[in-house]
């Protein structure tokens, strides 16, 4: 029987080629834990991680293979970000948003299969998705840049950044509040509006080199989250793009999200799994430090005392209730043929998000209090799994919001069932 890999404790029927792909990330993990503490001391993300991540192949994890990449799925994806949340939540976070940039190059391409772009929209539409995924197989990283300060009362996400068409390219302005990889990544794969559009059929891509001119660093973030993910943001003063390094095509954006499986682009499930590697870090170190440590008048271990045994029975129920709603819902989005239609996927989701990164807080708020002051250290795992898992709660949005929407959902469809027309007699 072979070692257990780190990624099979949350994707537990790995197939052989998912399993060599998960010894990959099992390679780099060491390097990654022995950077951890450093690095959210510092609030600085480990540069040298994306060489590493780079020679490993991991870039592509989630690109097809005739382009380069690895070949893997969302299963891949999941398992790689949990393993990688056991070691340094941070670096799993930033790589997490670097595969979310699959998706710009993978659904535009179903969409074409699926026949919503036109003839003459294919050959641009395929050309963008093709760079975007053979520059991610090649080891380039790519920073998805969508949120934004701007909010509004009927969405998660508001695009305020523009781009006005100039002689051979485009010209974007903006501010993108919330990205990891600032500064560190080598493109920035920006979302903006076009010019003269006011809905999300006017949303296009665009790729906006590091040091293109008028591209800056927003002021340091010193969140309250997972502290090492350069997640700075970026302001765009006049930057030029050229025509061939952008998607533009009006409402190419929303077709291509027809094409996901379930939430938004169809990998978001891979954020409340580096959630879920982190809890599953913190509970460990709290088990095996207070069964070792020892009441100084009985010698029994600490982890036997009958407040601490309430403790960890409560953080392994939430823990294994992390693991379900986040397995239920990596079958829902992966399953062939489909075992539920879009609407009722999207709606686990949303309920689904807010259940997990919930419960993993509540892992790492009982192994506070199972460690006691001595464990109240800023730097110590359990104080760095309470900052990490607190962002999880706010991350998109917050719980309340998805269960507002899933409840929404049930009972809007109800009351369409009760209320029909009658016939004219």
């Amino acid at each position: 029987m072979t070692d257990k890999l780190t990624g099979e404790r949350l994707v537990d029927d790995m197939t052989d080629a998912e399993r060599d792909r998960a010894a990959r990330v099992e390679t780099v993990l060491p390097a990654l834990r022995a950077a951890a503490a450093k690095a959210d001391e510092e609030a600085r993300f480990p540069v040298e991680h994306v060489a590493l991540l780079r020679e490993a192949g991991l870039l592509g994890l989630v690109v097809p293979e005739r382009y380069g990449g690895l070949g893997g799925t969302l299963r891949d994806l999941a398992a790689a970000t949990f393993a990688m949340g056991t070691a340094c939540p941070s670096t799993a976070l930033a790589y997490f948003f670097h595969n979310t940039s699959a998706s710009r190059g993978l659904l535009p391409l179903e969409a074409i299969d699926a026949g919503l772009f036109t003839g003459e929209e294919v050959p641009a539409v395929r050309a963008f998705a093709e760079k975007v995924l053979t520059r991610m197989a090649s080891g380039t990283w790519l920073a998805n840049f969508a949120s934004e300060s701007v909010k509004s009362s009927n969405a998660n996400i508001t695009i305020a950044t523009t781009a006005r068409r100039t002689g051979g390219g485009w010209i974007l302005d903006g501010e993108k509040s919330f990205g990891c990889a600032t500064g560190v990544a080598d493109y920035y794969l920006t979302t903006a509006k076009l010019e003269g559009h006011d809905t999300a059929e006017g949303l296009a891509t665009f790729f906006v080199p590091r040091e293109a001119p008028g591209v800056s660093v927003r002021a340091p973030w010193d969140g309250l989250g997972m502290r090492a993910t350069a997640n700075n943001g970026i302001r765009l003063d006049g930057v030029f793009v050229p025509g061939d390094e952008a998607l533009t095509i009006p409402g190419a954006f929303t077709r291509m999200l027809r094409m996901s499986r379930g939430s938004f682009v169809g990998n978001q499930l891979a954020i409340a799994a580096v959630y879920t590697g982190c809890a599953q870090n913190v509970y460990d170190a709290v088990v095996e430090g207070l069964t070792r440590k020892t009441f100084a008048d009985t010698g029994r271990p600490i982890a036997s005392g009958p407040t601490h045994q309430v403790l960890f029975g409560d953080m392994t129920v939430q823990l294994e209730t992390a693991y379900l709603w986040l397995r239920r819902q990596l079958r829902l989005e992966t399953s062939e043929p489909p075992l539920r239609p879009k609407p009722e996927v999207y709606r686990q989701w949303r309920m689904g998000k807010g259940a997990v990164t919930e419960a993993c807080f509540q892992v790492a708020l009982g192994a506070f209090k199972a460690s006691g002051t001595s464990g109240a250290m800023m730097g110590g795992v359990v104080g760095r799994a309470l900052r990490d898992l607190a962002m999880g709660l706010v991350m998109t949005f917050p719980a309340e919001r998805g269960r507002l929407e899933a409840a929404q959902m049930v009972t809007e469809a109800k009351e369409n069932e009760l209320f029909t027309t009658a016939e004219n007699p």
